[in-house]
């Protein structure tokens, strides 16, 4: 199968061409594609290499799929010209993500609105991918009614000039002089930002509202209250969330436990007696994502308190997106 990767050498796109190759996506052959800069340089897969081209070009070669993680500006231009090409594009970017025409997929949730119609799949934000996958399971068993939501996100989720950022910053405090790009506004070393994304009239950031609203669509279930605050720490490797959830009905934390033991893609790192919890350390290069810290909220009834983690550019992008692939692939939506 020819499969294009859009953003080539971007953070997630690199992410994306490892992880088709970890998984064994039956690729034939790789499309990297990127700016017009970036043309004509090679990219290694599966001990072959390919030379990078321009988007026309890519439209041209007539991939199966396009995984596309260049930004919102160039899916809204290209992604509709790939699609009218007849082939079906997976767009990480948030373009299309609210579209009611367009799926916004998460595997283990629902794989199954997909259809051989659909020739532009919305991949979620990264922070609400692992809220999502760790929370829907148990959303079944006892119907969320409230999720209360702080993130604390990796540098990565910025891209290469905020991890060249932090960086350049932790060289310069070990005496180093040499120049470094500035991602943010401020310092991120030492540092905590409480900003993801611009500001909207509403006071929350666009990050925050992405978590808001793709919860519910991707839950299916718009009763769903949500309130997020999302914070960008000196970190990388993976996002963590604090996650404090209020279900219609009464739970057993040892039902809880069970329910997300037995769920796809989560795994329980919940053992206060050994200090064992989920952290990002842990969570790098790791394609599941990580629950722990799981207790009774003991000021209102119904409530659950939980930390969640995973890798931010796996599960929460490239191993995502790949994983729709493989999901269309095996429905035989994709050849």
């Amino acid at each position: 199968m020819k499969v294009a990767v859009v953003g080539a050498t971007g953070l997630v796109g690199t992410k994306m061409i490892q992880v088709l190759q970890e998984r064994k996506f039956p690729v034939t052959e790789l499309i990297p594609v990127a700016s017009e800069k970036s043309v004509g340089k090679e990219i290694a897969f599966a001990g072959k290499k390919y030379k990078v081209v321009g988007m026309q070009t890519a439209i041209n070669m007539q991939p199966a799929v396009a995984l596309f993680s260049a930004g919102g500006t160039t899916s809204l231009e290209w992604a509709p010209k790939f699609a009218a090409a007849g082939i079906t594009v997976i767009d990480n970017s948030s373009a299309w993500r609210m579209d009611p025409d367009k799926p916004l997929v998460v595997p283990e949730i629902n794989a199954s609105v997909l259809t051989a119609a659909d020739k532009i799949i919305a991949n979620p934000n990264c922070s609400t991918i692992q809220m999502v996958v760790a929370l829907n399971p148990l959303h079944k068993r006892y119907k969320i009614a409230r999720i209360v939501v702080s993130t604390y996100q990796s540098v990565t989720g910025t891209g290469v000039k905020a991890v060249d950022q932090l960086q350049g910053e932790r060289r310069k405090a070990f005496g180093e002089n040499t120049a470094y790009p500035m991602a943010y506004k401020y310092p991120i070393d030492l540092n905590v930002i409480p900003q993801i994304d611009v500001f909207l009239d509403n006071g929350y950031t666009k990050e925050e509202m992405k978590m808001v609203k793709e919860t519910c669509k991707i839950m299916r279930d718009d009763s769903i209250r949500v309130t997020a605050t999302t914070v960008r720490i000196p970190v990388m490797g993976g996002h963590s969330e604090s996650v404090n959830v209020e279900f219609e009905k009464e739970f057993e934390l040892t039902e809880v436990k069970q329910i997300l033991q037995a769920a796809p893609g989560v795994v329980v790192v919940d053992d206060p007696g050994q200090q064992a919890y989920p952290m990002p350390m842990d969570a790098h290069e790791r394609d599941e994502v990580f629950v722990g810290r799981l207790r009774r909220d003991e000021s209102q009834p119904r409530t659950l308190n939980a930390w969640i983690v995973s890798d931010n550019l796996r599960k929460g992008a490239a191993t995502n997106a790949i994983q729709i692939a493989e999901y269309l692939a095996q429905q035989k939506m994709i050849k």
